[in-house]
């Protein structure tokens, strides 16, 4: 059971969609926060430092500190708000003037070092920073700081600003995104209507590429050539269906006939002994046409495995030319070898594959004539050739001699031929072995070829 979800295509390119806007605008959320943040920080640093040079300035103007301590006024206007912050201490660790509206601790002088800048993380939480004005016991310190709690209140608003508007975002992008792929997506639904129309008897339709995108126009012609596929395998299915239907109803028909004659008739011993010869003659063309088609059957499996052996072809072609020496005596033909080398192939296949040709050559070829069977080995592979003499073959025969029960000829089936099915046993038994058959025909000569490739593993 497929427990796999299936999402449809619409939504996934929404998510997909949603998805990458939601990490790009929380990397911009991020870097707009980031440097506010900084510059914010940097302004108020900035102003902390140029406030403690204007205080370092007025007491250097002021030599009498008495007189600084009787306007406390002066330094309150100075600080402008109630998160400034300020205090100045003698050298014995004095706080001479305060200004501290929300109770912040004074940071203890003694502890203050470099760097001048520094954070107070109490509650609330401040940014400060000092400096010195004199020498020996006249010397005074100046703390100056600024309360962070506005500036805090003011980021986190922002930031909740920043994530209430990337959440708007991703979800303006996702129905943004689902209109899109539904509007994207039309070209797919559109051809998809067009292959639900095709079917059996539409064969021939096909869909439409121009009118597609480019990106669906190499699907359309996929589409288009696994059309052409089926249709060719379907015309050649009922083309089989058709002339099995026909090879199998002649034996049947004459098994039918000879009953009929020999009910008919007075019976006789002779009469019968005629008879079952007759039919044993259909029965065994029906029994070789079962068994071809049966390997044809076999044969286009994938799983079909071939045992590999290293074949001499010269011993091979002795054989097949002994085998075939009565049949060919009968029609005062011969057959003379010219095969040398080694194949790496199935025996029993390659013995198969030529002696379906040599029966072949000798059936169709001119009386009193030569059968040749020779073989070569060239750059494209070894290729065993057998050839006869005779009427040569209409060229618009030749692509079709290897497709089951086709005849170039009908009257010329015999009862003891292959019922159209040798050749095709041949182009078969060559896929198998990842090689070819060819075949050519001139006034005087017809020859067929097996080509196995070079290395056939």
């Amino acid at each position: 059971m497929n427990t796999k979800r299936n999402i449809s295509l619409r939504l996934r390119l929404a998510i997909i969609f949603s998805l990458i806007s939601a990490v790009l605008f929380a990397l911009m959320g991020a870097y707009v926060y980031g440097s506010l943040k900084s510059e914010v920080s940097l302004r108020d640093d900035q102003s902390l430092l140029g406030r403690v040079d204007r205080i370092q300035a007025i007491i250097q103007d002021n030599q009498n500190i008495e007189a600084l301590k009787r306007q406390p006024e002066l330094y309150d206007n100075m600080m402008g708000n109630k998160e400034n912050l300020l205090w100045i201490v003698n050298a014995d660790a004095t706080v001479l003037i305060a200004v501290n509206p929300v109770g912040v601790a004074m940071p203890d002088v003694n502890t203050l070092v470099p760097p001048r800048l520094f954070s107070v993380g109490t509650e609330p939480p401040a940014r400060m920073t000092w400096a010195t004005v004199g020498e020996g016991d006249t010397a005074l310190m100046v703390i100056a700081g600024k309360v962070l709690t506005e500036r805090n209140s003011m980021m986190a608003a922002y930031s909740r600003n920043l994530m209430m508007a990337w959440l708007l975002g991703v979800l303006l992008t996702f129905v943004v995104g689902w209109e899109a792929a539904r509007r994207g997506l039309k070209p797919l639904l559109y051809l998809s209507k067009q292959a639900a129309a095709i079917g059996p008897h539409e064969l021939k339709l096909r869909v439409d590429e121009g009118s597609q995108p480019q990106e669906l126009q190499a699907v359309s012609a996929a589409l288009n050539s696994m059309l052409a596929r089926l249709e060719e395998g379907y015309n050649k299915l009922s083309q089989f269906s058709e002339d099995l239907a026909h090879e199998m109803r002649t034996p049947l028909n004459n098994l039918m006939i000879q009953n009929q004659l020999a009910l008919s008739q007075s019976p006789t011993l002779t009469g019968y002994e005629q008879l079952l010869e007759s039919q044993q003659e259909e029965y065994e063309r029906l029994s070789r046409m079962i068994d071809n088609m049966l390997f044809l059957a076999r044969a286009e499996k994938q799983d079909t495995v071939l045992h590999y052996e290293q074949v001499d072809l010269y011993t091979l072609s002795q054989q097949l030319a002994e085998y075939f020496e009565g049949m060919a005596q009968e029609r005062g033909m011969r057959i003379a070898i010219q095969a040398t080398g080694v194949l790496q192939a199935d025996t029993l296949l390659l013995r198969r594959c030529v002696a379906n040709l040599l029966a072949n050559a000798i059936r169709y070829g001119e009386p009193h004539t030569v059968v040749l069977l020779r073989t070569s080995t060239g750059a494209l592979g070894t290729d065993v050739v057998v050839s006869n003499q005779g009427p040569p073959i209409d060229s618009h025969h030749l692509p079709k001699l290897f497709d089951r029960f086709y005849r170039c000829d009908a009257s010329r089936s015999r009862p003891d031929d292959s019922g159209g099915l040798g050749l095709a046993i041949v182009k078969s038994i060559m896929q198998m072995h990842g090689g070819e058959v060819l075949a050519s025909s001139t006034q005087t000569e017809t020859e067929f070829t097996l080509r196995f490739p070079t290395y056939t593993q």
